[in-house]
């Protein structure tokens, strides 16, 4: 990974969100791109206008004065500055390889969909904040549109002060391609764990790999790994039972989405980690 994205708004969680990536992008000598959007008020207003519930990224973010805007934009440069000189990261104006992390800022005018549309996709990995239980704001907009537009890993953080995830991962594995694909996105963080764990949940009858196979992959590239395997029957509290049980601080996913109105229907164990609790999670969408 040589690419970390950020979304940047003045705001407390955007704060731990921001340490997350930067330590993030030191562990694996990356550079941390920040990026702060700023409305567009014609397409604002338009998708107001629209009255669909379900784009929830277009219409769950409030009405900001051009005031407003303006101190939004300056506040957020200001701490992605800020973060970036409590880490000793230099800021940089050029894209380039270094030996070293680089931060850069910039601004993007409209919706967080569009966001994540282009910029996402360049990117090798998406640091959020985890939406509140509950939660119908800025955070599970941007958590949302991230996940479901750019096509790339997300580091979903909780909005308060955990330890850096990564030192122990569990993988949550059901033999689809959802699955494999954030395994495979997550391997630069697996190779530095300093334990792995994979959990099935349910009988492995799927035409898909079995956990053994999942086993016998990692091991291609160095990684020890231990297998669990559970009922079934509420995959998500056994996925966090092992959690608990195996002191992980960061669980890899594939997550999923039942059809293509995607943000009130995502399936529902990724609806339940991504949502209703509050660890670190590393997603991937495909």
């Amino acid at each position: 990974m040589k690419v970390i994205m950020v979304p940047v708004a003045d705001r407390p969680e955007c704060r731990i969100a921001l340490d997350h990536a930067f330590r993030f992008a030191m562990e694996l000598e990356a550079n941390i791109v920040g990026y702060h959007l700023r409305p567009h008020r014609a397409e604002h207003h338009a998708s107001r206008s629209t009255r669909l519930p379900l784009v929830v990224e277009e219409t769950e973010l409030p009405e900001l004065t051009e005031a407003d805007v303006e101190l939004n934009s300056v506040n957020a440069e200001r701490l992605f500055r800020k973060m970036a000189a409590e880490h000793d990261i230099a800021i940089a104006s050029k894209p380039r390889r270094a030996g070293h992390p680089l931060a850069y800022w910039n601004e993007m005018v409209g919706t967080p969909g569009k966001l994540f549309g282009i910029i996402g996709p360049t990117s090798d990995c998406i640091v959020v904040s985890r939406p509140k239980r509950k939660a119908s704001g800025a955070a599970r907009a941007f958590m949302l549109a991230a996940l479901l537009n750019s096509g790339r890993p997300l580091l979903i953080v909780p909005q308060r002060q955990v330890k850096p995830p990564g030192k122990r991962i569990l993988v949550a594995w059901n033999q689809g391609p959802h699955a494999a694909a954030a395994l495979a996105a997550s391997l630069p963080l697996l190779a530095r764990a300093d334990a792995v764990h994979i959990v099935c949940c349910g009988k492995e009858e799927l035409p898909g790999p079995k956990t053994v196979h999942v086993r016998n992959y990692l091991l291609h590239w160095g990684i020890e790994s231990e297998l669990h395997q559970r009922s079934g029957r509420d995959a998500a509290a056994e996925i966090l039972k092992v959690l608990k049980a195996t002191r992980c601080d960061l669980l890899v996913m594939g997550a999923y989405s039942r059809g293509q109105l995607r943000e009130r229907i995502l399936g529902g164990v990724t609806h339940e980690m991504l949502t209703e609790h509050d660890v670190p999670v590393f997603a991937l969408h495909t």
